[in-house]
């Protein structure tokens, strides 16, 4: 029997069956777990560990008062990414950015309570609720449930923080590209993006790679809509599962992305010229976004991480884990190239050819050598039925 995450049943987890909700399961499994380990987080050293020790108890407040506003608020990327790197490590800078960054969401939400001291906060505040961000002067920063305050300086929250008539409060930072998914345009406060395991990249720093926003927002938006044309239940999924998209360069000869396991809500892209190309990349990373909600739940593979071996879409061996994110990610491609190809985009066929051949090795490697736990059984089996019915685009 598979197993149920939040009512859903994993065994769509790749291609979404008409109407499931297996994804929004998933992610609202994941999102109680971020906020189960917001609240036992313990406070670090420092000024700002006992500053987080001291607005703990009026989280737990409004954790009862308001659960859905601050469910909001962990949700967001620039959030929950945070909560799940001061997992076992206690990061004084980290803990000062989430205690900075949660305080001013929850007070331009109208939620908070009491002032929040935040001693060493970051330069910059981000705040996706309101697609902006705080750029207080130096010094310690005080949040309230109706401002905000750093030495003889204020400014006020007011009807939409977003608009607010403060020099300190920055509004060039997001620009939506559709419904809740925006585009980080300044900054981007996940720890790990210059972390890199590719060995045809450095790390995923934010950069528009000389390109305008209005050509970042063009591209994605063209992306998202042949996503919707041909795969309109995976669309649907990120609308519940995406929040940001974080450019990292422009090219017009290959296209990197990248997602990390902690920044669950969150993909990083480069703008390319082509909207298929695009599609492929957002199907691509936002698959990976899934696997890493489901990994919040346990482990998929009791041998995920040795020994290594050879992967169709990397250059260097890789683990079993490796292996199966590339096919459950680039399955659903496959089902996109698919359907164009039946409406009559012959132009695809090889394309479709080439990401069947390597869906078919890596299934095969999985098949012969992984062992799932009883959270990655039925996605396994998933990923056997999905590569069967492309076989005629493999065998021949």
């Amino acid at each position: 029997m598979a197993r149920s995450i939040g009512g859903g049943v994993l065994a769509d987890l790749t291609l979404p069956a008409p109407g499931s909700e297996t994804a929004r399961g998933l992610f609202s499994a994941a999102l109680r777990r971020a906020l189960t380990d917001l609240l036992r987080l313990p406070p670090g050293p420092g000024p700002n560990g006992a500053a987080w020790g001291g607005f703990v108890p009026g989280l737990r407040r409004i954790a009862a008062r308001a659960p859905g506003a601050l469910a909001s608020a962990v949700r967001r990327p620039t959030i929950g990414t945070l909560i799940r790197c001061l997992r076992g490590r206690p990061d004084p800078a980290l803990q000062g950015e989430l205690l900075a960054t949660l305080a001013l969401e929850l007070g331009v939400a109208g939620v908070l309570e009491e002032r929040v001291h935040v001693p060493q906060p970051p330069r910059e505040v981000l705040c996706l609720g309101a697609r902006c961000a705080l750029r207080p002067p130096p010094g310690p920063l005080t949040i309230g449930p109706t401002g905000w305050q750093v030495g003889g300086m204020s400014g006020p929250f007011g009807e939409d923080f977003g608009t607010c008539p403060s020099e300190h409060v920055a509004r060039d930072i997001y620009e939506s590209v559709a419904g809740p998914i925006a585009l980080a345009l300044r900054r981007d406060n996940n720890p790990l993006a210059e972390l890199e395991a590719h060995p045809d990249k450095s790390g995923s720093g934010l950069d528009l790679g000389g390109q305008p926003v209005t050509a970042w927002l063009a591209g994605l938006r063209a992306g998202l809509d042949l996503v919707a044309a041909h795969l309109p239940g995976l669309r649907a999924e990120l609308d519940v599962g995406l929040s940001l998209v974080v450019p990292v360069g422009h090219d017009r000869e290959r296209h990197l992305s990248a997602s990390y396991q902690e920044a669950i809500g969150t993909v990083y892209l480069s703008l390319h010229p082509s909207a298929l190309t695009l599609a492929e990349a957002l199907i691509h990373e936002f698959s990976h976004n899934k696997l890493h909600a489901l990994l919040e739940q346990g482990p998929i593979l009791e041998n995920a991480w040795s020994p290594l071996y050879a992967s169709p879409v990397r250059p260097d061996p890789r683990p079993l884990h490796g292996v199966l994110l590339a096919a459950h990610a680039f399955l659903p491609v496959a089902a996109m190239l698919e359907s164009m190809l039946s409406s009559g985009a012959a132009e695809v066929e090889g394309r479709l050819r080439q990401v069947a051949r390597g869906n078919h090795e890596a299934v095969e490697t999985l098949r012969q050598h992984a062992r799932p736990t009883a959270l990655g059984g039925p996605l396994l089996a998933e990923l056997v039925r999905l590569d069967d019915r492309f076989r005629r685009f493999w065998e021949g």
